[in-house]
């Protein structure tokens, strides 16, 4: 449970008079069940507040700039042309996309076709009215709202997202791309995506989720995405956060193992001002597996925050968890990694592993690995390193007349490779390599 200290009382009620507003613009939503969760979410935003440093999981991460700008919802007035969205697609995926324009689901500029009657792959704001039950089964119920701040302002406020179920023995050979693009030409704008996906038993599925801009304004993305599975299902999450310089990108991930089932998320982040990932995953079924790999790179004054917790609640579970961070300019980086183990968790297998490499003087990083162990059987292992290139590696490639930044870049991607190679998605992970040695140089 993360206990908020409240701070930043004035725009807290900023977002709560805001919600006021939303609200009444809601009419007949009201009646729905939803409503309800809503607005128990503004209540609990209310007495939780922004949190300061004063929390322990935000002490190395600040809001003082975020909680200087009043952020009014974002519209769908700035829709962009289809060719403006060709840098954001992946080479076989460009008919499986679902695109978001600040935070609304835009049908024609969407590609996926559903060819199976079981299947559903839609928006959440589609579903909630075609789906209403299935929704509320699972939207909200194993995300822990009413302990953190930005998960309980994102319910409040949804306003769309992809709503992914997978029926039993459903296999979705090719992966879905869910697309979100900010265009907003006006300032101080947040969106709220909030995504649902449902894999049933002996179900699998890829999924790609990405963050662009097409602008430079100041913008805020306030995320969650839910993944719950059942018996034998697997679940292959690649989340990709290149958002603009000048954005806030705060997400949540809620896993949960209700069944035996398998996970793994690739976490990618290269861009935004400020980013910040809260990544849950809950293992609460015995011999299931969750694997979290992570990549982060930023320079000038770009802040990355990766808090992950992997909670052990059942036996003769495996988790792997692999990061890797590269730094330069004034750029900060944040790795808090917790592995909880339960006292009847016995038999649990957990690893962890965090590095990072600086390649100047003012970056800096601050890494918390955390190990939480109420069992005896178990098998736990954690690493932190934080260092520059090796200066030998450098020597021995130059004095083989290879460029000094061709070098650099060389080093840059031996070290983040182990994160890419878990990218089953190979149009996916040869792109992103594709595109590292130009952002190393930005560095």
């Amino acid at each position: 449970m993360n206990t908020v200290i409240a701070e930043h009382t004035d725009i807290t009620n900023w977002y709560v008079n805001l919600f006021n507003e939303f609200s009444t613009n809601l009419n007949g939503n009201k009646a729905r069940p939803f409503w309800k969760l809503r607005n128990e979410a503004i209540q609990r935003f209310r007495e939780l507040g922004f949190p300061g440093r004063k929390n322990e999981d935000w002490k190395y991460t600040s809001l003082k700039q975020f909680v200087k700008h009043e952020f009014q919802l974002a519209d769908v007035t700035d829709i962009p042309e289809k060719k403006d969205l060709a840098p954001f697609t992946f080479p076989n995926l460009e008919e499986r996309v679902l695109v978001f324009v600040n935070g609304h689901f835009t049908p024609h500029l969407s590609t996926f076709q559903v060819e199976n009657g079981k299947l559903i792959v839609t928006s959440l704001k589609t579903a909630m009215v075609e789906h209403p039950s299935l929704v509320e089964q699972y939207l909200g119920k194993y995300l822990d709202y009413q302990n953190q701040t930005f998960p309980a302002l994102n319910i409040a406020f949804i306003t769309d997202g992809a709503f992914i179920y997978l029926p039993e023995g459903f296999i979705e050979e090719q992966p879905i791309h869910i697309m979100h693009v900010n265009t907003t030409k006006s300032p101080d704008r947040f969106c709220s995506p909030h995504h649902l996906i449902v894999a049933e038993r002996n179900s699998e599925v890829k999924i790609v989720e990405s963050y662009h801009s097409l602008t430079e304004k100041t913008y805020f993305t306030n995320l969650v995405t839910e993944v719950i599975l059942h018996e034998d299902a697997r679940v292959e999450h690649v989340k990709i956060q290149d958002e603009s310089r000048n954005a806030f990108h705060i997400a949540t991930v809620q896993a949960e193992h209700i069944e035996k089932s398998v996970y793994t998320l690739t976490n990618i982040d290269m861009g935004g001002g400020l980013a910040r990932n809260n990544i849950n995953i809950v293992l609460n079924a015995p011999y299931s597996e969750s694997h979290l790999y992570g990549f982060y790179l930023a320079g000038d004054r770009q802040h990355v925050d990766n808090h992950t917790l992997i909670d052990h609640a059942q036996p003769n579970c495996e988790s792997n968890e692999t990061y890797r961070g590269i730094l330069g300019g004034r750029a900060t980086g944040v790795f808090n990694g917790k592995v909880m183990v339960r006292p009847h968790a016995q038999k649990t297998n957990a690893y962890q592993s965090n590095k990072a490499l600086l390649l100047s003087d003012d970056a800096t990083v601050n890494s918390k690995p955390e190990l939480e162990i109420y069992a005896d059987d178990v098998k736990c292992s954690h690493g932190a390193t934080v260092g520059q290139l090796d200066p030998e590696a450098l020597f021995y490639l130059r004095a083989r007349g290879i460029p000094e930044q061709k070098a650099y870049s060389i080093l840059q991607h031996a070290f983040a490779i182990d994160i890419f190679e878990n990218i089953s998605i190979s149009s996916v992970r040869e792109k992103l390599e594709a595109i590292l040695p130009e952002r190393f140089e930005q560095l």
